[in-house]
């Protein structure tokens, strides 16, 4: 929501302050220059990315308009469900945890938690981790092996801004190709009517103001989003990473649970009574009736 507002302010900015000196806004809409700074700019992309990198700034951008996916609401939900999950590891083992992980769609854990179970990047994370744990790999290993994961995890999630970064470098050049092709064709129009030859002129110029404000009004700030949202998800799988080797370390899964809660980012922290509430409350629930049936 705030990047579409961020997008309608830069837009709404300068065609106001362009309206203000009395300027044509008609004159700005030129779509050859449009098509040869957008389409060469995304050519560059096509020639220097994969497949799997193009959907992935395809997905990302996507993402950037709806929003993030990790509020503190996300957080609380998915420590309760660890908190609900490594419960019954301690009271059962971690075997019990067996059907859990091999089908989180099935689980009566996970399928809880909406969120978690769609996002797959979380879901394989959190399930891979903890069937390692069952087939005896010690806490101390497991860490290690989480802790190559998330960077190859994070190197990857950086390959799609910085390739849509790289396009928006480009974009003042390919405004510059614009404007040259556009003197290119005024110089052909020598001789003609000055009103003519000042059209095309401007139309030139439009090439390079496209190109700069597709820079750094639109595209690259987009890159900057994506790369905000990447950091956010590495965070979440780092709290789960901590959350997991706290509980195989031997802590107790709500001590563990607050252990992750210190590890997420300050401004969706939960408050400590938040999820102590979250974490308590189904017990609490469980003991009413108990005694209600009494």
């Amino acid at each position: 929501m705030f990047a579409i507002i961020g997008i309608v302010v830069v837009f709404g900015c300068i065609a106001a302050g362009y309206l203000m000196e009395h300027g044509n806004i008609m004159v700005l809409l030129q779509p050859a220059e449009l098509i040869i700074i957008g389409g060469a700019a995304a050519g560059t992309v096509l020639v220097a990315n994969p497949l799997h990198i193009i959907k992935k700034i395809a997905a990302g951008i996507v993402a950037v308009f709806s929003g993030s996916k990790f509020g503190k609401q996300t957080y609380i939900d998915a420590l309760k469900m660890m908190y609900d999950l490594l419960n019954k590891a301690r009271k059962d083992g971690l075997m019990a945890l067996e059907n859990d992980v091999e089908e989180p769609e099935k689980s009566a854990v996970f399928s809880k938690n909406a969120t978690f179970m769609k996002n797959h990047h979380v879901r394989d994370f959190v399930c891979d981790s903890l069937r390692m744990a069952i087939t005896g790999v010690d806490a101390f290993d497991l860490d290690q092996m989480l802790d190559l994961d998330l960077e190859v995890q994070h190197r990857d999630a950086s390959q799609p801004t910085a390739a849509l970064s790289t396009m928006a470098d480009s974009l003042p050049g390919l405004g510059i190709v614009a404007a040259v092709l556009g003197v290119v064709i005024t110089m052909g129009a020598l001789g003609g009517p000055p009103e003519e030859i000042g059209k095309k002129v401007a139309a030139a110029l439009v090439g390079t103001f496209l190109g700069i404000l597709l820079c750094y009004g639109l595209v690259g700030p987009l890159a900057a989003n994506m790369s905000k949202a990447a950091e956010e998800e590495h965070a979440f799988l780092y709290v789960m990473r901590v959350l997991m080797v706290s509980f195989l370390k031997g802590t107790a899964p709500i001590m563990a649970v607050e252990v992750a809660r210190r590890a997420v980012p300050g401004h969706v922290r939960p408050s400590f009574k938040e999820l102590e509430q979250a974490c308590r409350a189904p017990a609490a629930s469980a003991a009413a009736a108990a005694s209600t049936a009494s």
